[in-house]
Order: C-alpha cells, then structure tokens, then sequence
C-alpha cells in the first residue's frame, strides 16, 4: 500500500510540477513517510519512473486497445488509436508519462519507456496493413509521430480547443495533408 501510495503520490508531483517536482523529500511530505523510508521503496528518482512506467503504460495501452477494439474498420482502427490516446492527455498518468518523456533518464528508464512506445505503435501496424500501407511499421510511427506532435499542442495549451486538434490530427492520419 504505501508503495501505491509512492506511486501516486509520484503521478500527482510530475503531472502538477513537472520532473523537478518530483523529489524524495516531496514524495515523503505526500505521502506521510520519512524521508528514509522512501529510499527503502525505491532506490533513484530514475527507479520511480521505471515503475510509473512498467505500472502505468500497460493501463494506458490497454484502453487504446480497447477502443480500438470496438472499430470495425481498419480505418475506425487508426480514428480509435488516434482519439483514444488523445482522449488520455488530460489524466493524470499521462501527465506524468509526458513529464517523464521529457526528463533526463538513466537509459534504463529511457528503455522501458522506448519499449512501451513500441508496443503502442505496434498495435496499429496490422490495420495500416490492412489499409494497404506496403511499410506499415513504419507508417505507425509515422502515425504515432501525429499523434505526439497532436499532444504537445494540447499539453502547451494551444489556441484551438483539444477537440479541434484531435480532428485535425485523425484528419491527418486518415487522409493526410488534404485534410
């Protein structure tokens, strides 16, 4: 439990502060432990994001999935993959996934986090297949590289409403720059 409690505690200070919120002597006051007894969980800040990482990302993954499950298209597939990850960018999970992203990492987080992305894209590959891509690995990271550029806009705050940069971005994957 207190190692949940950690873990949450550790969501809460990436999503509100960032990588530089995110320190022992913080996650003690959250949390209600002694600084010491943090260290006893997790040996690094760079431990804590690897388990946000292993814990959160498969969450994350599986509701993607999920909606992807419900397309009956290949091209409802891609809107799904596109919309749900979209839809994810105001939880906080993702906040902290995109605040760790962003951090210097040891490259043992760094890894987990590359393997979590590669699993994400690799959902999409068999319906660009499907759609008749002739290197559909690549076009789901090119298609990821959409959706990424989409939730940087809406992480920054842009001018347009999250629901019009979501359009835009399924716009973009189904049909390209003809919009």
């Amino acid at each position: 439990m207190q190692r949940a409690a950690l873990l949450d505690a550790a969501r809460s200070l990436l999503s509100q502060g960032g990588t530089e919120a995110l320190t022992f002597p913080a996650l003690a006051e959250r949390t209600g432990l002694a600084r010491s007894s943090v260290y006893e969980y997790f040996r690094s800040r760079a431990a804590v994001v690897e388990e946000l990482c292993e814990v959160d990302f498969p969450v994350w993954a599986a509701e993607v999935e999920a909606a992807m499950s419900q397309a009956e298209t290949p091209e409802g597939k891609v809107e799904a993959y596109v919309r749900q990850q979209l839809a994810l960018v105001g939880d906080r999970r993702h906040r902290a996934v995109v605040a760790i992203s962003a951090s210097e990492l040891d490259a043992g987080a760094r890894e987990k986090i590359r393997a979590a992305h590669g699993g994400l894209v690799a959902m999409i590959v068999e319906a660009l297949g499907d759609m008749g891509h002739g290197q559909p690995r690549m076009a789901a990271m090119l298609l990821q590289g959409i959706v990424d550029a989409a939730v940087r806009r809406i992480e920054l705050g842009a001018a347009e409403d999250p629901g019009v940069i979501t359009d835009a971005a399924v716009a973009m994957a189904l049909r390209g720059v003809r919009g």
